[in-house]
């Protein structure tokens, strides 16, 4: 009987560990919302722009060496695409990305950049997973998922680890409660092992709120055949694992959803005080705390997750508070 590797506090110390050797710490921030003052971990400030690096440089560097010339295979909208572009080409190994043919151009574009072969996909009629699993048996090569691996989970919990000894090493004592944005659950999960004294909330733009559903059910709901648009590229997951949500499960994590007004308007927040460019799935997070769907309190950890914007998508954000402002002086 074939026994599945279950992610382990003790992996993501060891995720953390790999990381610090190749990579800075990225920054945390403290600004005050609703007068309390709240941590926040730019994971936008990567070298690829989003914390999926984490997963895929603890996830490659386990391959075995023979294996690594063979390759790797992943699906994605963008961002672990370029998490594992990147490690692959540090590594020097080859990587096939599959990817919607509606992804984000700058997402593409970067991915392709870092020397990954591109294979596109339709979203509304095709199976990335039964893609990927093909072209990985084909090719000989290992399957990376996104959030379905533990090596994967517990890479991305790294992030909770250095963020840790960031507020403990600022005096501003360890996280209580960890709010994070959430797609498939794999950094959700890492942060839940990373930091066991915490509570965890996880964020989802509304309609695609299935790990929030799933988590008040006490078991696994996809997300409905009537999902709305939503410019959350990277928060698409149209179900959960297993291994994701018992971990959250487990941890009794909770869940919110958050409107697209809220999330541009996350975004608008996190250029004007923190002056960081975000994603709108990097801001979910951010969003509940501003639109009240998780109450602020001393001791909050909010990750923003990721900065890789469409140019013109973000320019229109902006102006939107632009053309606000300027109605509120008329």
């Amino acid at each position: 009987m074939t026994i599945l590797r279950q992610p382990t506090r003790a992996g993501v110390r060891d995720a953390a560990a790999k990381l610090a050797a190749v990579v800075p710490p990225t920054p945390i921030f403290v600004h005050e919302i609703k007068g309390v003052a709240v941590t926040f971990k730019a994971e936008s400030l990567q070298p690829m722009g989003a914390f999926k690096l984490r997963g895929a440089w603890h996830r490659l560097t386990a391959i075995e060496p023979a294996q690594r010339a063979r390759g790797v295979v992943a699906f994605s909208s963008g961002n672990h695409a370029q998490g594992v572009a990147w490690t692959a080409r540090r590594l020097g190994m080859p990587a096939v990305i599959v990817m919607p043919a509606d992804a984000p151009r700058v997402k593409r574009e970067s991915t392709l950049a870092m020397g990954a072969e591109v294979v596109d996909y339709d979203r509304a009629t095709e199976s990335r997973e039964k893609i990927a699993a093909h072209l990985a048996h084909s090719r000989g090569a290992v399957l990376v998922p996104s959030f379905d691996d533990p090596w994967v989970i517990e890479g991305q919990g790294s992030a909770g680890i250095e963020a840790a000894e960031q507020m403990r090493a600022m005096g501003l004592g360890l996280p209580a409660h960890v709010v994070t944005p959430c797609g498939g659950g794999g950094l959700a999960a890492g942060l839940a092992l990373a930091l066991p004294d915490a509570r965890v909330t996880v964020v989802e733009p509304e309609g695609w709120d299935d790990m929030r559903r799933s988590l008040d059910a006490g078991w696994i709901e996809p997300v409905g055949a009537d999902a709305p648009p939503t410019a959350c590229d990277s928060l698409q997951t149209k179900e959960v694992s297993p291994l994701t949500f018992e971990v959250l499960a487990r941890r009794g994590a909770t869940g919110v959803a958050v409107s697209e007004m809220q999330v541009r308007e996350a975004q608008r927040w996190a250029a004007r005080h923190l002056r960081l460019v975000v994603e709108p799935g990097g801001a979910v997070a951010l969003a509940a705390l501003l639109g009240g769907q998780v109450p602020v309190e001393p001791g909050m950890l909010v990750i923003l997750s990721g900065g890789n914007v469409d140019p013109d998508a973000y320019a229109g954000v902006l102006a939107g508070e632009i053309m606000q402002r300027a109605h509120e002086t008329i």
